[in-house]
């Protein structure tokens, strides 16, 4: 523990600023996210763009390659969100049946096991399964916001509850601090999309 202490000490002192620029515009983009602001897919680009670099310096490959198709989501992001309407998008609030969740999860466990398996055999990979699952998830979950499905922010509850301990193992303080931000945005998400969803003329 006081090992962990003094490490954490260590970063804050010599403060990374890479990583806190990403921290920054992550924020800004989940908070655009929730209520509904097409501009949070510009903060998404630029926060991928600086994790790519931060995440690969410290051996999280999968996650380091995930920014790479958070950035191209946030252009499919962007072009799905256009429109107009009270939150200008044109896009609504849907939920997904049993059945998409449950190939959305098989889909997550069979990617997460084959390229965490490779990911342990073929390189210096740090924590290669729980690097894969939280990729994984977060290309499916990703997809969702693209297209508004509420229960992303279940997905995103579970996702960031593991990714805490990932980046608190590598190091990366500030991170961490931002996923640990995020899960309290993620109730304030959930329960904000679920009032617009409830209120619109197809749930009314």
């Amino acid at each position: 523990m006081n090992d962990l202490v003094a490490s954490a000490i260590t970063e804050l002192l010599t403060l990374s600023w890479l990583e806190l620029s990403a921290v920054v515009f992550a924020i800004m983009y989940l908070l655009l996210a929730v209520r509904e602001q097409i501009s949070c897919w510009f903060a998404a680009l630029i926060s991928s763009a600086i994790f790519l670099v931060v995440f690969w310096e410290v051996r999280l490959y999968m996650e380091s390659a995930l920014q790479i198709f958070y950035m191209a989501m946030a252009v499919y992001g962007w072009s799905q969100w256009r429109g107009t309407g009270e939150h200008s998008s044109g896009l609504k609030i849907t939920t997904w049946r049993t059945r998409q969740h449950l190939l959305a999860l098989a889909v997550i466990g069979a990617a997460t096991f084959v390229s965490g398996n490779l990911l342990h055999q073929g390189s210096d990979a740090r924590l290669p399964y729980l690097d894969s699952f939280t990729t994984w998830a977060s290309v499916i979950t990703t997809f969702m916001v693209a297209k508004k499905i509420l229960e992303n922010w279940y997905y995103w509850l579970v996702i960031d509850s593991v990714s805490i301990f990932l980046y608190l193992d590598r190091g990366l303080y500030f991170t961490a601090l931002l996923f640990a931000f995020y899960i309290v945005i993620i109730i304030f998400g959930w329960i904000t999309w679920l009032k617009i969803y409830q209120q619109s003329p197809a749930t009314a």
